[in-house]
């Protein structure tokens, strides 16, 4: 028998039958309602996947990402055609009489010595790939539901009190690499501007009296033979633009841990206890 993480698994693989021929992909499980085994699979077939075929599952095996069923192609190819989440019981004892089990519930379960269980006392349902919610089908308790691992409704204990369960949200985190850094340099030519100084020699005249000699000759004042040059050089200064590089600083990278809230949703399901009653029938009646 499969357990509900094989159940699981085996959904979106292939499935194959007894000869080793490929059946079809596993859509999904109908599961008994009472003990929560999968009963049956369906699995789709034909040139595009276009046929739903519904195959016995309790003596199926899962391992290396294949479903094994006990069934041939021709048999699978020739089912009756089934359709809707879940199997009421005209369409169920219409499968085991298309496979062989006639009066049994698609085959013998574990642990039961193979006495044939009758087929009225069995309840199943399906388990399709992503319906998001339970949906409420007949009056005879079948129900979709969403996957194996939904709670199944409790067994009264013979004190008459029964365990209620719900799901909860467990969350946590994990550290994962989000971008790598490095330091790059580049160079960025900006205009700058600068004042210089500029300093230039411009002639003056000057006029010195004559009885101030300031050491000339006073030959050379009386006779007037001083001589002046005709030529005279005037300098300037002019600025001289250069560039030179100098280191200003040092970079270095660090990490710091920033906390930020993120907040995460997510679907969680739960128990319900309700009360189910039968009339009963008066003897009179």
């Amino acid at each position: 028998m499969l357990s509900q993480r094989e159940v699981t698994a085996a959904i979106g693989t292939t499935a194959y039958g007894d000869g080793g021929d490929k059946l079809g992909t596993v859509e999904h499980f109908f599961v008994d309602d009472r003990t929560g085994e999968p009963t049956w699979v369906a699995v789709t077939t034909g040139l595009f996947g276009t046929k739903h075929s519904v195959v016995p599952a309790r003596e199926a095996t899962f391992a290396d990402g294949q479903l094994r069923l006990p069934v041939t192609a021709d048999a699978v190819k020739s089912a009756p055609a089934i359709t809707g989440n879940h199997l009421d019981p005209a369409e169920e004892a219409e499968l085991r009489r298309h496979y062989g089990f006639e009066g049994t519930s698609a085959t013998p379960a574990p642990g039961t010595d193979d006495t044939p269980m009758p087929s009225t006392s069995t309840d199943t349902v399906t388990v399709p790939v992503t319906p998001p919610v339970p949906v409420p089908t007949e009056t005879t308790g079948r129900h979709a539901r969403p996957d194996v691992d939904a709670p199944r409704a409790a067994v009264p204990s013979p004190d008459g009190a029964m365990t209620r369960s719900e799901e909860r949200l467990v969350v946590s985190t994990e550290r994962v690499p989000e971008r790598r850094v490095r330091v790059v340099k580049y160079v960025v030519t900006e205009e700058v501007q600068v004042t210089v100084p500029i300093r230039r020699e411009e002639i003056r005249i000057e006029e010195v009296p004559l009885g101030t000699t300031d050491g000339v000759p006073a030959a050379s004042l009386a006779s007037g033979t001083g001589v002046l040059p005709e030529v005279i050089v005037l300098h300037t200064e002019r600025p001289v633009v250069g560039v030179e590089v100098v280191p200003v600083e040092r970079v270095r990278l660090s990490t710091e841990l920033v906390q930020t809230q993120e907040t995460v949703s997510g679907q969680v399901r739960r128990e319900q206890v309700v009360v189910d009653q039968d009339a009963l029938r008066t003897a009179g009646a």
